[in-house]
């Protein structure tokens, strides 16, 4: 998508050539992201029990998109439309454990290309075919594969999946696993400091993705730090006000009745005790970052974004993990932070959608975005310009998480107050008010005086749905269209590589 003109307003404001001529040094960017996060357990949207104070003050020092959604809430699909641009319809990823097509214009060609130095480390999730999680081959890209990096061709420390933080590990350029020591996140922390003091008086910006782990489960007491639990351990976490002793026979997984009481109900409250204290230990190293930058001199150098690539539903609308149109599930915590450019505590009201990510990112770099991606460029409002405000998100459910099994799929959109969804197993609708109702507690579906909102929703998702030629199959379906049989993508809704190279 070409650069609007308003965002063309904004780079000439910030004094960049996006033609390519001779310029400044542009802004360095250090992209963090959590994962399973949600927006409603950060101290900063209101949630007393956080402990969050770093992100309470970035939230103060610079911008929160208040409407940041998860059009995919399941880990690969968020991050192939991070990198692409692109609905989840249009790179492939319908479930998890599947291998990236690589034919993509990427934001990661698009900085390495304006010369960036580049350094990715933690989880990638892009790479690995196969459900065994743990094995260097799922790791591990050879010489001949490098493409599939997306264009970060800089440090790799990365691994494409572990969840187990005090048994971390990275797979570099070399086909065998670094063990981490400690706790991953800290350890993840610290490579990026060092990072940050390597590079912070060179002759070329940077730009560093940190994709931590947590606060994904397993959420036992062993896998978090002593330090962040202990704060917790006393706390009371009561069930949702959406918690049901029968759970939502739509979910992918975990619908069993008997052990979604003796399982689920009977440990909630203490995994929600450590996932506050996982939120909490990645908080502290949010503070460390901060500082970091402050040490080094380039803070008013330097965009910094804390997000996460989706959110987790601990029971509430009687579900647990994520992949639903739920809040719990869809709305992300996003604060972006450049001192001098950013307003202070400036709030973001407008619907921020992940294919969004990468064309507002470059757009605050001065950088052009490819024509190939669909998201929209939202920088204009951060700096100071008139907010460019969107209709809805269009939200893509392709089935189960990572299994080609049927009668999961949905869709969605997402207004700035409201949730319309349908499932494609029997045609059921549903509308929340998320601003009267943020529990999404009451179907508002058949009131009457909510028809016309959800018509003009509906009529909105058809739309999109048609441009983007999402025909809403079945899951099942999406292997043989979609693949090469081998959880290799070669298809998507509007792109076919199959006579690309791999």
């Amino acid at each position: 998508m070409a650069a609007s003109a308003a965002a063309l307003s904004a780079q000439a404001a910030l004094g960049k050539n996006i033609g390519g001529g001779k310029t400044a040094k542009r802004p360095n960017v250090i992209y963090v992201f959590a994962d399973q996060l949600r927006y409603s357990s950060c101290g900063f949207a209101g949630d007393l029990q956080a402990r969050t104070p770093h992100m309470d003050q970035m939230a103060r020092d610079g911008a929160s998109f208040l409407n940041c959604i998860s059009n995919t809430p399941v880990c690969c699909a968020y991050r192939s439309q991070l990198f692409t641009g692109k609905h989840t319809s249009s790179t492939g990823m319908a479930v998890n454990e599947l291998r990236i097509n690589p034919n993509h214009r990427c934001l990661g060609h698009v900085v390495s290309e304006a010369g960036y130095k580049t350094s990715y480390i933690g989880k990638w999730h892009l790479w690995a075919n196969r459900h065994t999680h743990g094995r260097v081959y799922n790791s591990y890209m050879p010489p001949h594969k490098r493409h599939y990096r997306l264009g970060w061709d800089g440090q790799w420390l990365s691994s494409n999946f572990n969840h187990h933080s005090f048994h971390g590990y990275y797979v570099d350029d070399e086909p065998f696993k670094t063990m981490i020591p400690g706790y991953e996140p800290d350890w993840q922390t610290d490579r990026t400091i060092d990072y940050i003091k390597d590079n912070a008086n060179g002759d070329k910006p940077f730009y560093l993705t940190l994709s931590y782990g947590p606060p994904h489960d397993p959420w036992t007491r062993d896998n978090v730090t002593k330090e962040a639990l202990e704060p917790f351990l006393d706390e009371r976490f009561p069930l949702p006000e959406t918690w049901s002793d029968t759970p939502d026979p739509y979910m992918d997984r975990n619908t069993d009745p008997e052990r979604w009481i003796s399982y689920w109900k009977k440990n909630l409250e203490d995994f929600k005790r450590v996932y506050y204290a996982q939120t909490a230990n990645l908080d502290w190293n949010l503070g460390r970052l901060m500082q970091a930058l402050k040490d080094a001199g380039i803070e008013e150098d330097t965009i910094l974004i804390f997000t996460s690539d989706h959110g987790e539903q601990l029971g509430a609308n009687a579900r647990v993990f994520k992949m639903i149109f739920y809040e719990e599930s869809a709305r992300l915590p996003f604060l972006i932070k450049w001192p001098k450019k950013i307003r202070k505590g400036l709030e973001m009201e407008g619907v921020f959608g992940t294919p969004d990510h990468a064309p507002t990112i470059l757009s605050l770099m001065g950088l052009d975005t490819p024509e190939e991606m669909e998201g929209i460029d939202l920088s204009p409002g951060l700096l100071g310009k008139k907010e460019v405000r969107q209709d809805a998100v269009l939200m893509q459910g392709m089935g189960h998480t990572y299994r080609w099994m049927d009668g999961f799929e949905w869709r969605a959109a997402r207004s700035e107050r409201f949730t319309y969804a349908r499932y494609r197993r029997d045609g059921s609708e549903l509308l929340f008010d998320n601003e009267a109702d943020p529990q999404q507690a009451k179907n508002l579906i058949n009131e009457k005086g909510y028809r016309k909102r959800r018509n003009n929703l509906k009529e909105w998702m058809s739309e999109k749905m048609k441009s983007l030629n999402d025909t809403f199959m079945a899951c099942s379906e999406h292997e043989k269209a979609w693949t090469n049989g081998d959880r290799v993508i070669i298809r998507s809704a509007n792109h076919d590589w199959s006579d690309q190279p791999l």
